[in-house]
């Protein structure tokens, strides 16, 4: 047995992007905000669209108590690899794309019949309006790497598989009928009760209302089968098999 093994942890990291390279302006600013909240211990990665003084930004970082842990590759990557201090790659394009299709059921009282008003009445009946139902997208190719799908209000259906690096993002519950990889994101904007059905589960990332697991969290049982998923009374995420 191999005394190192590669695992994955979901780790939160916030971004200082600076436009500034005056040390005490960058200083007054770092006061200024962490005054508001306390951000000690948090971990932060540096970007920069000016060169900067990289050893005293570091140390002027921590001094603040943030923990510096790498800089974006661009202005600062040859200053950060000169005194070996971590470089990231800058971030790959994102490609959001639109939906094959849309169905919105708000639209259910334009449809709805309505009775012919009785020859005499005393008081006109009271008819109670048709509630507006979450719109749900439907997609029909393949999701591809470095596309982003996205429904801010409603849900989502792919009809066919996603591969690694590309995303699902919904307001409402998310419907994959094929193998879902990438990151799956149900409930995005705080729906607890939002769930996430996929056929074949090999997600990269699984989140419900920001309750969220990487891949090798997710119980091996579960993996490569017809999932449901959704957050159960304690707020964790549930996995069930689907017999389908």
């Amino acid at each position: 047995m191999t005394d190192i093994r590669i695992t994955g942890r979901m780790v939160n990291f916030s971004r200082l992007t600076f436009s500034n390279n005056d040390l005490d302006q960058i200083r007054q600013q770092l006061k200024a905000l962490t005054e508001k909240q306390n951000y000690s211990g948090t971990l932060i990665i540096i970007d920069s669209t000016v060169k900067q003084e990289l050893i005293e930004l570091i140390q002027l970082l921590i001094e603040f108590g943030l923990q510096p842990m790498a800089v974006v590759d661009g202005l600062l990557g040859e200053d950060a690899r000169a005194i070996q201090f971590p470089v990231l790659p800058k971030d790959q394009p994102v490609q959001r794309i639109s939906a094959s299709s849309q169905t919105n059921t708000s639209d259910t009282e334009a449809s709805t019949p309505v009775a012919d008003e009785p020859a005499a009445v005393s008081q006109s009946p009271i008819i109670p309006s048709p509630q507006a139902s979450p719109a749900t997208v439907y997609h029909d190719e393949i999701l591809r790497t470095g596309q982003s799908l996205v429904e801010d209000h409603g849900n989502i259906v792919l009809t066919a598989s996603m591969n690694n690096g590309s995303e699902l993002i919904a307001a409402g519950n998310i419907f994959i009928y094929g193998t879902g990889r990438g990151r799956i994101i149900a409930g995005a904007s705080g729906d607890a009760n939002a769930r996430i059905f996929c056929q074949s589960l090999e997600a990269q990332l699984i989140s419900i209302a920001g309750t969220f697991c990487v891949y090798d969290d997710i119980p091996e049982h579960y993996l490569q089968k017809s999932v449901q998923i959704y957050l159960n009374n304690n707020q964790e995420l549930e996995f069930e098999l689907l017999s389908i």
